[in-house]
């Protein structure tokens, strides 16, 4: 990340869920990413309501807190392609997530595995990981290495193809930096969305 960039986001205030979701979700905006994990403040979710609304990003609440809110941030149709790819379908429906479920009702399914995760009931839900959208080998490298013995870490922690997931990982990095810079230069995250997620957008095909 330049040293501009890296001015620019401490400039940023921080607490802002504009400059949160241009943080922690530009490779979903930009749409190099069909999902991403979203903290933000409890209260922020009616802001982040009006702000996604008809922008064809979804969200999901994951829990609620009154510490923090955790979303799930995605793409719908990109969603439901790639939860029917049929490795992820076979991983998913061996974690008791049947082949006949709704997107609507994995995603239930989902929040109640990850809420009893947090409460220290229940282990950690490795389906997170292709919910996010992170390669079948990876998430089952992690596992059977118990999240040890990767190759490289980045967004997540690699296991196989090193350099093409090095690569995938710079273009994550470059939408940031992108959508930081468009951000800072007064451009409303509503208008950024809407951008990319319309199709026109120049900066997303450089991305």
């Amino acid at each position: 990340m330049s040293t501009e960039v890296i001015d620019l986001i401490c400039q940023m205030n921080l607490k802002k869920i504009q400059s949160q979701l241009v943080l922690q979700c530009a490779p979903l905006i930009v749409g190099v990413k069909i999902s991403n994990l979203f903290v933000t403040e409890p209260g922020s979710i009616r802001s982040l309501k009006r702000i996604l609304d008809g922008s064809g990003i979804s969200f999901y609440v994951l829990t609620n807190t009154p510490e923090k809110a955790t979303c799930f941030l995605f793409r719908k149709n990109s969603m439901k392609k790639y939860l029917r790819e049929k490795e992820n379908l076979a991983f998913l429906n061996r974690l008791g997530y049947q082949k006949d479920l709704t997107l609507t009702e994995m995603m239930l399914k989902f929040r109640c595995r990850y809420a009893a995760y947090q409460r220290g009931e229940a282990e950690f839900p490795h389906e997170m990981g292709i919910f996010l959208g992170y390669p079948i080998e990876d998430v089952e490298g992690f596992i059977e290495n118990d999240g040890q013995n990767y190759l490289y870490s980045g967004y997540w922690k690699v296991y196989k193809d090193v350099e093409k997931k090095k690569e995938l990982f710079d273009l994550y990095e470059i939408a940031k930096e992108t959508l930081v810079c468009i951000l800072a230069g007064g451009v409303s995250i509503r208008e950024i969305i809407e951008t990319y997620c319309g199709g026109h957008s120049k900066l997303s095909a450089a991305v």
